[in-house]
């Protein structure tokens, strides 16, 4: 592989935290054989298991042979800083388009890595509700979220991408009547409801399941692969909710293999991989079946009223970073400095 710029002090710290956080080891073959191939996988923490299922599968293939995987979990925000510092990667999964786009920036992903079918998409899912069982305060829309009575759990904006899609689908189904006063209003009030704010959509996951808020705004493939291990709670799949789309990526020095890996993934075998995990599947063409967990595992997938889109909806991800996140002036920023949850 090339060798990257020396990472400053401050990128080298970034670093050895992700490692710390999320480095792991996986895969059937032995990394000391002559024949192995280690792939270094970074990622955003909540489809794990996806790929973990995916790279199983993948094993079973002539590309995937020998494969032995080290990976590195988190924040997906922090996770694209630490490789832009310094993190080796060959293939990175993370939750949001810019995640991928700093290390476009960085020189260390082809500026063309979204040029294909799926633009630069490994994984979908929909911003669902996660209730306690029986759903004992009858959340159902997203005016609920803000009654008196009700406290919420989501990943915090800053350093979580699972965050954004939660905080952009709820600004959309106002926004999308009331323009953005309505937008800023709600939000306003979403905000002033917020628990806890954790670092990363799967530490979000534990804070609710510790017993922390009333309602978790989350992935549907994170409600579902909980349910799946026996967790027991609800989710509701709102009328208005926004369509999550992960990207995925190769790094210009990675292993050729990690291409392949990234080809099985795009594949209907690959993505039925993720399926079977709660993932929606991106495309038409993938047998979906049964997936246990989901609130009908024969219907698993249900089309919401209102689905919403980064593109199509509120602009694309340049433009959702200026007007939202932006350091100084963004929506979200502001809101979350005035009700103090920063």
């Amino acid at each position: 592989m090339s060798t990257r710029k020396k990472a400053t002090r401050l990128q080298a710290a970034t670093v050895a935290l992700a490692a710390a956080l999320g480095l792991s080891a996986c895969g059937g073959a032995d990394a000391d054989s002559a024949d192995s191939t280690t792939l270094s996988l970074v990622g955003f923490a909540v489809p794990k298991a996806g790929n973990n299922a995916a790279q199983k599968e993948f094993a079973k293939t002539d590309d995937g042979k020998g494969v032995v995987w080290k990976e590195s979990y988190g924040a997906s925000g922090d996770q694209s800083r630490a490789v832009a510092g310094g993190l080796a990667a060959d293939y990175v999964h993370f939750s949001i388009t810019p995640d991928v786009t700093r290390l476009v920036e960085a020189g260390l992903v082809e500026d063309t890595w979204d040029d294909g079918e799926h633009k630069g998409i490994v994984t979908d899912s929909v911003v669902v509700f996660v209730v306690r069982e029986g759903n004992p305060k009858n959340i159902q829309t997203w005016d609920d979220l803000v009654k008196d009575d009700v406290s919420i759990v989501t990943p915090n904006p800053g350093s979580s991408g699972a965050a954004r899609w939660n905080i952009l689908a709820g600004w959309q189904q106002a926004a999308a009547e009331g323009g953005d006063a309505a937008g800023t209003q709600y939000l306003t009030k979403f905000f002033e409801h917020v628990a806890a704010l954790p670092g990363s959509g799967r530490d979000a996951t534990a804070a609710f399941q510790a017993g922390t808020g009333d309602v978790l705004i989350s992935y549907e493939n994170e409600a579902i692969l909980a349910r799946q291990q026996g967790e027991k709670f609800d989710y509701v799949v709102p009328d208005e909710t926004l369509l999550i789309e992960n990207p995925g990526a190769v790094l210009k020095d990675a292993d050729p293999k990690a291409e392949k890996f990234l080809e099985f993934v795009l594949s209907d075998e690959g993505q039925e991989q993720y399926v079977s995990k709660g993932f929606r599947p991106i495309s038409d063409s993938v047998e979906v079946g049964t997936v246990e967990g989901a609130n009908d595992p024969e219907d698993p997938f249900p089309t919401p009223t209102s689905l919403f889109t980064i593109d199509g909806d509120l602009g694309g991800w340049s433009a959702i970073n200026t007007k939202f996140f932006d350091e100084n002036n963004g929506i979200v920023t502001k809101i979350q400095q005035e009700t103090g949850k920063s």
